[in-house]
């Protein structure tokens, strides 16, 4: 296996992403689905080239939270 560039397979699989402008992405990390040719699916992650392992863990973390609505962004809370 080979790395590959993946944006253009991004942007073929209609990711998007809610940016407002001005903003500015430092880092990404990937999770792929994956069915090889035999069949058999599998999970890739790929990972920006400055991303370290610390900032890959909370990345996840939060997303977990996120997909399972238990994170909570403070600043859009009402008072």
């Amino acid at each position: 296996m080979a790395d590959q560039q993946i944006g253009q397979l991004l942007d073929t699989l209609g990711v998007t992403a809610d940016l407002d402008d001005g903003d500015l992405v430092t880092d990404a990390h990937v999770i792929l689905k994956v069915v090889k040719a035999d069949g058999e699916t599998t999970l890739i992650k790929a990972v920006s080239e400055a991303l370290d392992w610390i900032t890959a863990l909370g990345m996840l973390t939060a997303v977990v939270a996120i997909e399972n609505g238990r994170y909570v962004n403070i600043a859009d809370e009402d008072d």
